[in-house]
């Protein structure tokens, strides 16, 4: 086995980069996952951009199930995003 010596200064930015690596992994591995998130009404809004009237049509049409706590209102992203696939239409050419 061959050995390699490196300066100490020069050891210490590669331990301190490789710190900097593993730090962002764990934060990355701790990150939840889009389909994982609860949203609530307003951010569900925004993700879908309707009202939230229209949210409202779509909870009491059916459309997108909810959980409710009280009075605040919870959508899965998850949901919202199978419903999105359900309804994904192709790209047709028109001749």
């Amino acid at each position: 086995m061959e050995t390699i010596e490196i300066m100490q200064e020069v050891f210490r930015k590669l331990a301190d980069k490789m710190d900097h690596i593993d730090k962002k992994l764990d934060d990355r591995k701790n990150t939840k996952q889009l389909s994982e998130n609860w949203l609530d009404i307003q951010e569900a809004c925004q993700l879908l951009k309707i009202s939230k009237r229209t949210l409202q049509s779509y909870r009491d049409n059916g459309i997108l199930p909810f959980s409710q706590i009280g009075g605040k209102i919870y959508f899965r992203a998850n949901d919202i995003e199978e419903h999105l696939n359900r309804h994904y239409n192709k790209a047709f050419n028109k001749k």
